[in-house]
């Protein structure tokens, strides 16, 4: 998704090394390496993708190094291949078409396959935190991870459904969700929408990962390295523009009466001062494109630092504090 822009934001030249966090089909890590990177390090914590890059990885040498795992470490990743400092990091957030379009991988309510949901071949699926989650629970996850409007009511439609049988399918979760809604109108968006986002978001630890990838990527990069992410819904968007206010100096005060206080050298100078979308062509060859956004910063020389995930607007919920096993956690 926006391949073209995401090269023209990270430029690449020949003599650095970049880091493409979500390799998925292979898109960033090729374009980067036919456009003047010296190297790329390619993470994805789908072991699918990793195998079928590395069908194909070898044609480029030891110019691409393929690595599973989750891109929260990716400053880590870089160090452990003896990359002191990247010169560019991508990041395409969220489940990609290939997860989308099978069925067993259980992403989809347009085909029927196993309640699954996980990026990773490990840790509880999205059947097992539909069966687990009490009903308030559930209530919170769609409503903050979803942003449900009727979240209640479509918790309380689980719940019922589940006494009776329980929801292992797409198909099944899918049926349960639109009895609670209203009928589907022409142009809007299937009514389990929201409710697969949500339950795909905590199965994941989407948007904790998220944060903590935004942390690594300011402190993997050297000066004049470019971060470039594309999000796909607002949640997503959310945590990456407050990261980059912040990071870039141009966070707005809590209140105008409140006092003067001495702001950190800003860590990132923005490339993009608001999303860019994709263009006619790309909607016309790609339709799922219309969703998303590009924003990208470029590092300063001034020191990382930590920062507190509350302060992104990110929304997060302990699934261990509401009796749920984690997505972080052992299977």
């Amino acid at each position: 998704m926006l391949l073209d822009e995401v090269i023209e934001a990270l430029r690449p030249e020949r003599g650095g090394v970049y880091l493409d966090g979500t390799f998925g089909a292979g898109g960033y890590a090729t374009a980067l390496l036919e456009n003047g990177a010296d190297a790329v390090i390619a993470i994805d914590r789908d072991p699918e993708a990793i195998a079928r890059g590395a069908e194909w990885a070898g044609r480029y040498g030891d110019r691409l190094a393929l690595v599973e795992g989750r891109f929260a470490r990716l400053d880590a990743v870089a160090a452990e291949r003896g990359v002191a400092a990247l010169a560019g990091v991508t990041l395409d957030v969220g489940v990609s078409s290939m997860q989308i379009d099978a069925a067993g991988r259980g992403f989809s309510f347009m085909r029927d396959g196993p309640l699954d949901m996980r990026m990773e071949a490990e840790g509880p699926t999205a059947a097992d935190l539909v069966a687990e989650a009490t009903e308030a629970a559930l209530a919170d996850i769609l409503h903050w991870y979803g942003e449900e409007r009727a979240a209640r009511r479509v918790a309380r439609a689980i719940a019922r459904a589940r006494a009776e049988a329980p929801i292992e399918t797409t198909a099944r979760l899918a049926e349960v969700v639109a009895s609670a809604l209203p009928r589907q109108r022409p142009g809007q968006i299937h009514p389990a929408t929201r409710s697969f986002q949500a339950l795909r978001i905590a199965v994941n630890d989407e948007l904790g990962e998220l944060a903590e990838a935004l942390q690594a990527a300011e402190r993997a990069l050297g000066e004049g390295g470019v971060l470039a992410v594309v999000t796909f819904h607002s949640l997503e968007d959310r945590i990456v523009k407050r990261f980059l206010q912040l990071r870039g100096g141009r966070a707005p005060r809590a209140s105008r009466h409140a006092p003067e206080t001495t702001a950190d050298a800003p860590r990132f100078e923005l490339l993009t001062r608001r999303a860019e979308g994709p263009g006619e062509e790309e909607l016309r060859r790609n339709p799922r494109a219309r969703s998303a956004k590009l924003r990208a910063a470029r590092r300063t020389g001034a020191p990382a630092g930590p920062i507190e995930p509350a302060m992104l607007g990110a929304p997060t919920l302990d699934l261990a504090a509401m009796g749920l096993r984690s997505a972080r956690g052992a299977p």
